[in-house]
This record gives structure tokens, sequence and C-alpha cells, in this order.
């Protein structure tokens, strides 16, 4: 039940726990901390709402919407998640490959229907939650439960250690990116006509749809499902599944995860190895599909200097550090 403030648990990390630039992080519950963290009611009543209008989305589905409307609202989950992975994240955030202004201004573009902050936002909560992941600093920190890394952290104003030591984090590279910093200045004007209104035209324009159907299947329905695959990985990924390249991380492998994510789901590589392009070792695209959608601009051109982990790095990392459970190398665990 929700009160003006909540008492949670935090957690100090034990001495002996060793960390690397990334996160070699393995927190222990040694002793326990106690702090109050207030409860953000706007945000509350914001996802309270887009999931009660999304519920009803998903009714609208089976009752009356058209077909037409819920191709249209998968079509714009696809692309505003693909706009998330390898934009915000894998492109922003973590500077995997190059991109030429085209391909920039495309997946800004989608990065505005996903309606998750916007890219600078995006990707400075990311960089944070990899150089503290699993400590307070982590805006949503795995140790807190599987909820609050889930969405829980959304409702709840920040523990001060993520403003705080966020504050350290450089983003001046986002910041010369004059797209970036256009987005950012006209972020909300930009959501409400990419992400909002539009969905709710096209529909109703092209193929005669209702406005309630429109609104809450195309706009409503699709930013809950985009939403929830994306918390996935911050939440289940770091929570369920083998942990082939550092046994002593909370990232793991995912496969439901992945697919759900179109990809980000190979979690304990992507947290071993963040500069990877791909954030997986796979050489396929079966469960990695925006890995197939930077291949593709790489190949016209777009898209350039794709960083990749040598496989022989990667061998002798998975040797060390891995849970045993790698295909090649899990028979070389001791």
């Amino acid at each position: 039940m929700l009160s003006n403030h909540t008492t949670l648990l935090g957690y100090k990390n034990s001495d002996s726990d060793k960390r690397s630039k990334e996160t070699r992080l393995n927190p222990k519950i040694d002793k326990k901390t106690l702090f109050k963290t207030d409860i953000c009611w706007r945000n509350v009543a914001i996802l309270g709402y887009y999931h009660l209008a999304g519920l009803y989305g998903f009714y609208l589905v089976f009752t009356s919407a058209k077909v037409a409307t819920t191709i249209f609202a998968i079509f714009l989950y696809i692309v505003g998640d693909l706009g998330i992975l390898a934009g915000s994240h894998r492109l922003y955030a973590h500077r995997a490959y190059k991109a030429k202004w085209p391909l920039r201004l495309l997946l800004v573009i989608m990065d505005t229907i996903a309606f998750e902050g916007g890219v600078y936002q995006w990707a400075r909560e990311h960089r944070v939650h990899h150089k503290f992941s699993e400590t307070d600093a982590d805006p949503h920190n795995a140790t807190r439960g599987f909820f609050f890394s889930h969405m829980g952290w959304l409702l709840l104003k920040k523990h001060p250690d993520v403003t705080n030591k966020g504050k350290g984090v450089d983003m001046s590279d986002l910041l010369e990116d004059p797209i970036v910093r256009f987005q950012k200045r006209y972020y909300w004007p930009l959501l409400f006509v990419i992400s909002f209104i539009l969905p709710t035209f096209i529909p109703m324009r092209l193929w005669n749809e209702t406005l309630s159907n429109a609104y809450h299947v195309a706009v409503m329905f699709r930013v809950v499902i985009s939403h929830h695959s994306i918390w996935l990985v911050n939440s289940a990924a770091h929570a369920y599944g083998n942990k082939p390249y550092d046994r002593d991380i909370y990232p793991a492998e995912n496969k439901i995860v992945s697919i759900l994510s179109m990809g980000e789901g190979w979690h304990n590589y992507h947290h071993t190895f963040p500069w990877d392009y791909k954030a997986s070792e796979l050489g396929f695209y079966k469960f990695n599909f925006a890995t197939a959608f930077i291949d593709f601009f790489a190949l016209i051109g777009w898209a350039y200097d794709l960083k990749i982990v040598p496989q022989e790095m990667i061998e002798k990392r998975a040797s060390r550090s891995g849970d045993g459970s790698h295909a090649k190398w899990g028979s070389k665990q001791e």
C-alpha cells in the first residue's frame, strides 16, 4: 500500500567485493541501512493512467479496433524500441559504433516515438547504471528487488547517490551532437506530435479508425508493451539466467528478454563487454533484431566503426570468470 513515505532497505557493499571500471560487483547483504524514499506522485499518476488506458486498449484490440490499427501499434512498438536499443543505448550511451547524420536523425525520431525521456536523459541514466551497477547510485538498483528494478524506480524519487554520483558522468559528447541538443530542448512538443498526435491521426485518416480505438491502441497500448519490454532488461535480465562471462555480477543471459526486447537480453555479455555494438556474442539475428538493424545501415554506409570484442578475449574471460555455462568454453571453468 502506498504511503507518503516508504521505508526501503539499502545495502552497503562488503569491503571484500571487487569491482572493475564496468562493474565487478556482487553485493553482500552484511549490514542493512535504513533510508526513506519519497513517492513521486506525479509519476504514479502518469504511469497509473497510461497503464489503465493501455489495458483498455488491449481490450479494444479484441472487441472493436481494426486489424490495421493493431498492426500499426505493433509496428510503432518495434520502431520505438529500436530507437532505444540501436540509438539511445548502443550508439549514444556506449558509443559502440558511429553513425552519419541521416541515421542519427532517424534514431532520434524513433527514440521520441518510444516515450522514454529522450536520448540525453536515457543515455545519462544508462551510463550511471553501468558505472555504479547494483549500488545506491544505480537508478534501477536490482538489489532493491524485482519490482523496483522493473518500474518501481520510476515511482520513487531518486536516491541521493544517483544524483550526486551521476554528476560526475561525462555527457559532453552527446551535447556536441546538434540533433541530440535539438531533441533535448524541444522534447515535450516533439513527443506529443510524434508519439501521440500522429499515431492517433494516421489510423483515423487512412483507414477510418475511431478516435478512441486509435488513441488507446496505437498510443496507450503500444507505449505500455514498449516500456515493459525495455524494463525487463533492468529487472528479469538482472535476476534470471546463466552467467557464462562473469559469474560475480547480477546481469545474466536471458533468452525470453532478448526476444521481447529484440536483442537486449544477453546481459551478462553486455555488462562484461559494454562496448560491443552487438550487445551479445551471438553472430546471428534470431534474437537480436537491433544488431540486424545496425548491420543494415552499416551495409549502406550510414553506420560505421562498429566495435566488436576479439574472440580470444571472450574465450579468456569466459574461461576465467564465467559460471561454466558457455557452450564452447564452459568446460574450462574450474
